[in-house]
């Protein structure tokens, strides 16, 4: 035989002279299916250590992404419970071909050990929910059949991004654990955005319109206008009064006007003139000064003085036609507008102020005070001269209304006709 002068060589040439042939009989047992590519006395130094236990070292040099993690003092390797345990401790092998290395109680596992704790809905999940192989980034590990390595702390390793990209990947700013909606931790007051006055009761989805983008449910959260208040509401006045709303209106009412005395009422469809402007807003505003009002005629507001005594067919004319807005009292009423009238003026009374026929009681009056001239005058032949020269009292029978005493007098009538010098006699 040769000499073996080199210990580390005897150990060798003992391995492969006299072990070898006898590795059936002193091997401890098959090796799990995941190791099974190592079986064979040629594979044993690639976890053992001749003349040593197995190292962990070893074990690393081989999963070097569980070693990443350790190195990173982070993952359930890493935890107080774990630190300086020997891995075959609790993952041995040489236990046959379906042993399995990895074994657990799923259920008494504590996943805080892992540095994620599971909170909220999460702690309602199964393993197998967030453990797959689709949530695995790094295609290494990925590669595995199954592995509990892989995955981040980010929500959207396994979530999908609702906001596709439109807001912070970090959805613990606004979303807790226990529900994605409603968004529970969302501050709207540290937007650009204040919501104040009326806006705090506002549904979110009105504003925040849910549509489809790239073929998902999405709804819309940046990027919404809100330069102006007509970039959500509608503009009743039609951009009359431009689009400064603020101006006359607060966020918490829009009913509230607030600067009355500075609105420009002339931008409306009705103008202020004349007595209309010293008139207060309630006044003609008596509910809502944002709800419409009619101003087609006068009688929308105000009282049909005259009781449609002016009426034709049931319908009175405006009072604009007799009244202008600088008062009441003032009327343009004419004498062409009186002689449409059933009665017309003619001579003496074009001249006679409409107070003189028309007396005010309790209210002026304008129709039925009479047609006839004893209805205004007073009938001074009553005692003297029969009613049956002048019947019904018409004046008209002998005088005209051009001069009252202009007479023109049939007294061939009378019982006494008059002839020769009679005829040319004047009357007193």
């Amino acid at each position: 035989m040769y000499e073996v002068k080199n210990s580390t060589c005897f150990q060798f040439y003992f391995l492969i002279v006299i072990i070898l042939p006898a590795y059936a009989q002193i091997s401890p047992g098959e090796l799990a299916k995941v190791h099974s590519h190592l079986e064979g006395m040629s594979n044993c130094t690639q976890c053992h250590i001749l003349g040593e236990k197995v190292s962990n070292k070893k074990c690393l040099d081989c999963h070097t992404e569980l070693k990443a993690r350790i190195d990173l003092q982070k993952g359930y390797h890493s935890s107080a419970e774990v630190r300086g345990k020997e891995c075959v401790k609790c993952h041995s092998d040489h236990h046959g071909k379906n042993f399995q290395i990895i074994r657990f109680e799923k259920e008494k596992f504590n996943h805080n050990l892992t540095g994620y704790n599971l909170l909220g809905a999460h702690a309602k999940k199964q393993c197998i929910n967030c453990h797959k192989t689709e949530f695995i980034k790094d295609q290494k590990i990925k590669k595995k059949k199954f592995t509990y390595l892989g995955l981040n702390t980010e929500c959207l390793t396994c979530h999908k991004d609702y906001h596709q990209q439109t807001l912070s990947t970090n959805c613990a700013n606004c979303h807790d654990f226990e529900m994605f909606k409603p968004a529970k931790k969302f501050d709207h007051a540290k937007t650009k955005f204040q919501l104040t006055g009326k806006h705090q009761e506002v549904a979110c989805l009105s504003c925040h319109k849910v549509s489809t983008l790239n073929g998902q449910k999405f709804q819309e959260f940046k990027g919404v206008k809100f330069d102006n208040c007509s970039n959500c509401h509608t503009d009743p006045h039609a951009n009359k009064f431009g689009q400064n709303c603020s101006q006359c209106h607060s966020e918490q009412s829009f009913s509230m006007i607030k600067a009355v005395n500075n609105f420009d009422h002339n931008k409306t469809d009705f103008k202020l003139v004349g007595k209309h402007q010293n008139v207060e807003c309630k006044l003609c505003h008596k509910t809502k000064l944002t709800n419409a009002l009619k101003f087609g005629r006068c009688t929308d507001c105000h009282t049909d003085y005259h009781v449609g005594q002016f009426s034709k067919q049931g319908v009175s004319p405006d009072c604009s036609v007799c009244h202008s807005v600088n008062g009441f009292t003032e009327s343009s009423y004419t004498i062409e507008q009186h002689n449409e009238s059933a009665f017309p003026l003619k001579g003496a009374h074009l001249a006679t102020p409409c107070f003189a026929c028309h007396k005010k009681e309790t209210k002026w009056n304008f129709r039925q005070i009479g047609k006839r001239c004893s209805d205004c005058h007073e009938d001074i032949h009553k005692t003297f001269i029969s009613e049956k020269y002048y019947p019904e009292k018409n004046c008209e029978s002998c005088h005209n209304v051009i001069k009252w005493s202009v007479i023109n007098f049939n007294h061939s009538t009378t019982n006494f006709d008059l002839v020769g010098a009679h005829t040319k006699r004047n009357l007193p």
